[in-house]
């Protein structure tokens, strides 16, 4: 081989490390540069892209009108009329929107503005957080799953670990000022409200007595209530060119209940009879979905769905996502007989670390992974 083509192989081999790194310092850092195309790491193949000149787009497709639940109304007279619309949500859409939960306004002012903040401080500063480990308490980082993802995503993330907080509490980001206070707050409430949701749930599925508003002594709540917490604060960046990828790639959720709370720009997309439909924020509310827990412990009965994340070409987009779940996860008994056989073996969150880690995340693949029919 010639010196002149070994140099230009030793150039073309520099210049694509230095893209590698500069994509893993993340979106916002490439965004912040003032980028005006997207690079091909970010191109998703023409199959996976979504088509914004059909009904793809946020801003051309009906949106959907996901079922409606006043959190109110599942703490009074009106209860059983609300678990029965509970449970056609938790069958029919796999999603829902939760009104009057009770959070105090201040609480997710204060947990969305610092959210902001934080993706506003200095590359620097955020990139103390970087890990690889998925155990980590907190954990930033870019796209979903950067060591493995052949295209990255238009996203970048903050993820803190919330159990046991005592124990995790010192690594949280301290900047900014009353961030750390503000987050701790917030998941508190997240966690209780998860916990008023679940109790719910459990009674749709006819699994335990009315036990009344917060009371959380019922055994059947024990384990939900020692279970894991993770909030987790996506950063999707305008785009220059949002036709070419995904803020977040079509995937369900791990845990039981995830409690998204988003702010005005459109985005999330949940495919529903066969389409890609828009989910319309509503101011004040959360939204609510089935995860892949929750498709087990119910033994199918209730579906976690495929969502995904557009890109907005002006505007940037941050929500705060409290995902809860189990430490081992298996179909109730009491929803096993003869007519509804056992579906799903038994799952832990290591083996669901260990599978992610080994591949690339596609769709539903991990739950289709602990199927037994």
């Amino acid at each position: 081989m010639s010196p002149s083509m070994t140099t230009a192989i030793e150039a073309n081999f520099e210049a694509e490390l230095q893209a590698e790194t500069r994509y893993q310092k993340g979106v916002k850092h490439l965004s912040d540069s003032g980028i005006t195309c997207v690079p091909k790491k970010y191109i998703f193949p023409p199959s996976d892209r979504p088509d914004l000149t059909r009904d793809d787009s946020p801003n051309s497709n009906p949106n959907l009108k996901l079922p409606v639940i006043d959190f109110s109304h599942l703490q009074g007279p009106n209860r059983s009329h609300a678990l029965k619309t509970l449970a056609e949500a938790c069958q029919v859409y796999g999603f829902f929107q939760l009104t009057n939960h009770g959070i105090p306004r201040e609480v997710i002012l204060n947990m969305t503005e610092g959210s902001k903040r934080f993706f506003e401080l200095p590359f620097e500063e955020r990139s103390k957080y970087m890990s690889a480990d998925m155990y980590a308490p907190v954990r930033y980082g870019t796209s979903f799953n950067q060591k493995k993802d052949r295209a990255f995503c238009w996203r970048d993330f903050l993820k803190l670990n919330c159990q046991p907080l005592s124990a995790v509490l010192p690594f949280w980001p301290s900047s900014p000022v009353e961030f750390r206070e503000s987050a701790v707050e917030y998941s508190k409430h997240a966690k209780s409200l998860y916990l008023a949701l679940t109790e719910a749930i459990l009674e749709s599925l006819g699994l335990v007595e009315t036990v009344g508003k917060n009371n959380y002594e019922n055994d059947s709540l024990k384990e939900f209530e020692n279970g894991s917490q993770l909030i987790v604060i996506n950063c999707y960046p305008s785009c220059p060119e949002p036709d070419l990828t995904l803020g977040m790639p079509p995937h369900s959720d791990y845990g039981f209940l995830t409690l998204l709370l988003q702010d005005e720009v459109k985005g999330l997309q949940i495919h529903h009879a066969g389409r890609w439909v828009t989910v319309d924020p509503v101011p004040g509310s959360f939204v609510i979905n089935v995860g892949d827990h929750l498709e087990i412990f119910s033994n199918g009965r209730y579906k976690s769905v495929l969502h995904r994340v557009l890109v907005n070409p002006r505007k940037s987009r941050v929500s705060v996502v409290s995902l809860h779940g189990l430490q081992t996860v298996r179909p109730s008994p009491e929803l096993i007989d003869g007519d509804n056989p056992r579906r799903y073996k038994d799952t832990t969150f290591a083996s669901f670390l260990d599978y992610i880690s080994s591949c690339e995340p596609k769709s539903k693949n991990f739950l289709e992974s602990r199927k037994l029919t």
